[in-house]
């Protein structure tokens, strides 16, 4: 286990004994991040309730969001937060073969041109400022229309909170959760990717 900015705290009471046991249902173990957001559960509360109510939005294909996400994750540097996607695009039976590619996704063949404008448009509103085109969300506007559009644009930025407050207030390393559920490695981050997410 890592150290983290914020001490991680001892997870109690009833609500900690439901949150464990789900935790441990749901991943095989409780994560890092849980016993640091215990310190302030309203807090923990809201984040849990907005991706609770994201997961049911269905404007955008799952696929697209899952690649969108992950594409968020690697761009920003949250490797617990990019091993965790894997862990769910596998667990919600995603196109896990292509999951694997999202860190690489620029060097990488498999996937359409529709997913690779998904997966740049995440990397272009993640970073700072963000980068988004007319050109490209012209494009994206025209494949998906505008409700699915705004639910993938919501989507990212719920990435872009859960990982940029992950990095602060952790950093979490990977807790290798795909890797016990037998999942291939991911691939590595794209070279033309690598650390524009901090530029300005």
């Amino acid at each position: 286990m890592s150290e983290t900015r914020i001490p991680k705290t001892e997870i109690t009471g009833v609500l900690g004994a439901v949150a464990k046991r789900v935790s441990r249902k749901m991943l095989g173990e409780v994560p890092e991040q849980l016993e640091v957001m215990w310190h302030n559960k309203p807090v923990l509360m809201t984040m849990m309730g907005l991706s609770k109510k994201a997961k049911k939005w269905n404007e955008c294909d799952e696929n697209l969001k899952a690649f969108a996400h992950m594409a968020t994750m690697a761009l920003i540097g949250c490797r617990f937060c990019l091993d965790l996607g894997y862990f769910m695009a596998n667990h919600d039976g995603l196109d896990v073969k292509k999951a694997r590619e999202v860190p690489g996704w620029r060097e990488s063949d498999v996937f359409t041109p529709l997913e690779r404008d998904v997966m740049e448009y995440a990397e272009a509103m993640s970073q700072t400022p963000p980068t988004v085109t007319d050109e490209l969300s012209a494009r994206l506007l025209n494949s998906l229309g505008a409700p699915a559009l705004l639910e993938l644009t919501a989507y990212i930025t719920l990435a872009n909170m859960a990982a940029r407050m992950n990095i602060a207030i952790g950093p979490f390393e990977s807790q290798g959760f795909a890797a016990a559920c037998g999942l291939r490695p991911l691939t590595e981050p794209s070279r033309s990717a690598t650390g524009v997410a901090s530029q300005s």
